[in-house]
């Protein structure tokens, strides 16, 4: 028994020793690592387990060191792999950034050819760049001083000009009209656009050798909005309240001129409801456009109302009440739709500077100096010129034996002159404070057949009414617009279209 076991100990002391041959063998061809080091120390604790009784035979143990070599060179040659991969892919994307970078500069002041109308490109062409210039009229220049300020060659300066007076007047221009030049790469006029106004666009596009000038067509958006609310202290706050602009008011006001004196027959709680187009460009307001529906009701019960209708398409439209009859007469109250009363007509008042009494044989209406006055009816000019104390003053003649007298004007409109031709509404002059005047107001009567009467008190006619066919039209419409207003979503914006302006049609704002 002692023989066999010592027989067994040589035996496993020679697997040792063939393990730790096979162990200095494997670190001595293989670098040794971590994976390495544990696969032999696994091998050690199997041969150590196996060894109670059962021993690898010296084939089996050059397989496990064979796969050991396989694993180890698979793993090495994998890791190098990895490496190489991920130097390749973040050199490239360092080539990619620095090329973008490069190209980015190049192009830091040219614009895409996508500016120009023609949009057939070539591969020559889609290669190209265009130097953009823009530009701003200011307050004294003229197109040609701009074009100078921003380095435009004389040149170039020169074939914008000659070009745009084809389809441009240039008395009509004005300051922060804006334009933009594209030049090639030599400095060559390639194309140039001018716009002066919201609704007037202006190019110059070269087409071979030559250029083409013409007036661009614009898109429009109308949104159709309403407005609805109550007087506090005036009609102009209360449009001011609801964030639109005066012109608004003002034409508001116009419509009743010849029903309502807002001077003098306005008062808290009164309503009002507008129906008008406001103008969009480019998602930009840049005005009103008609006011389709207006009403006003005074607390005592009395409504105004007054409709949009354009009866004859070879003349402007005009506003008439639910009855086909026009809103507008012979004589409209006030010259100044706004204005306020500060001295009524009277044969006995007591004069604001001498203290004396005296009649005062027409109404002051103060206003702002400069704020616009207008004819209240359709005549011819009898006098313009300076007048004693009513200082700077016009006279009007009208049908039936009417004159009209507006004083204290800072200034005349440019062009008035005796015997001109004036039609109702038609701008005249400007509220001043020239002659005897304690401050910026108008004085404003009203003479028939040698007598003055009070403005206020005169009721005159409608001008027209419709019959007929055209009645029968009228409510019609009245009928779509009524519709309109009951059944749209939305109180505030009732209707949104879009419109294309070609060159040959004018878009008429407030």
């Amino acid at each position: 028994m002692l023989y066999k076991t010592t027989n067994k100990n040589n035996q496993i002391n020679k697997k040792q020793h063939r393990i730790s041959s096979v162990k200095k063998k494997i670190l001595r061809q293989n670098k040794p690592c971590n994976n390495s080091r544990f696969l032999l120390q696994k091998m050690e604790e199997s041969c150590v387990f196996f060894g109670k009784g059962y021993f690898f035979d010296n084939f089996l143990l050059r397989i496990i060191m064979t796969t050991v070599k396989k694993i180890i060179l698979l793993s090495s040659a994998f890791s190098l792999f990895a490496l190489f991969a991920f130097f390749c892919f973040f050199k490239s994307a360092d080539i990619r950034h620095n090329n973008f970078v490069s190209s980015a500069a190049n192009a830091s002041i040219a614009v895409p050819p996508d500016s120009c109308d023609n949009k057939e490109e070539t591969d020559d062409e889609q290669d190209m760049f265009y130097t953009l210039v823009e530009g701003e009229l200011r307050s004294g220049d003229t197109l040609s001083k701009s074009l100078t300020r921003y380095n435009i060659a004389s040149t170039v300066r020169q074939q914008i000009l000659d070009n745009l007076a084809s389809c441009l007047d240039f008395r009509r221009l004005r300051p922060k009209d804006k334009y933009r030049v594209f030049l090639d790469d030599q400095g060559q006029l390639l194309r140039c656009e001018y716009e002066t106004g919201p609704l007037e666009s202006y190019s110059i596009t070269k087409n071979a050798d030559t250029f083409v000038a013409q007036r661009n067509s614009i898109n429009v958006s109308i949104k159709t909005c309403m407005i609805e609310d109550s007087i506090t202290s005036s009609l102009f706050d209360a449009f001011a309240r609801n964030q639109v602009k005066a012109s608004l008011v003002y034409a508001f006001a116009d419509i009743f001129s010849s029903r309502i004196d807002f001077n003098t027959e306005i008062q808290k709680d009164d309503t009002f409801q507008i129906v008008f187009e406001k103008y969009f460009k480019d998602d930009e307001f840049i005005g009103y456009g008609n006011i389709l529906y207006a009403r006003y009701q005074q607390q005592a019960g009395v409504t105004f109302e007054g409709f949009f209708y354009q009866a004859d398409a070879s003349k402007a439209g005009s506003f008439f009440d639910a009855d086909g009859r026009e809103l507008g007469t012979s004589f409209i109250k006030s010259p100044v739709p706004l204005g306020r009363v500060t001295s009524k007509f009277s044969f006995r008042r007591i004069h604001p500077i001498s203290g004396i009494i005296r009649p005062h044989l027409g109404v002051d209406l103060a206003a702002p100096i400069g704020t616009p006055v207008m004819a209240t009816a359709d005549g011819t000019i009898s006098y313009v010129g300076f007048k004693g104390g009513f200082g700077r003053q016009i006279i009007i003649s009208h049908p039936g034996g009417y004159k009209t007298y507006y004083g204290h004007l800072s200034r005349f409109r440019k062009g008035l002159k005796r015997g001109s031709t004036i039609t109702q509404k038609e701008i005249i002059g400007y509220v001043g404070s020239s002659g005897i005047s304690t401050g910026p107001h108008l004085d404003y009567r009203v003479q028939q057949l040698g007598a003055f009467h009070d403005p206020f008190s005169l009721e005159f006619k409608p001008k027209s009414a419709l019959s007929g066919e055209k009645l029968v039209m009228f409510k019609g419409h009245i009928a779509a617009l009524t519709g309109l207003l009951e059944s749209s979503p939305n109180p505030e914006i009732l209707y949104v279209r879009h419109l294309l302006i070609k060159p040959d049609e004018q878009l008429t704002m407030l």
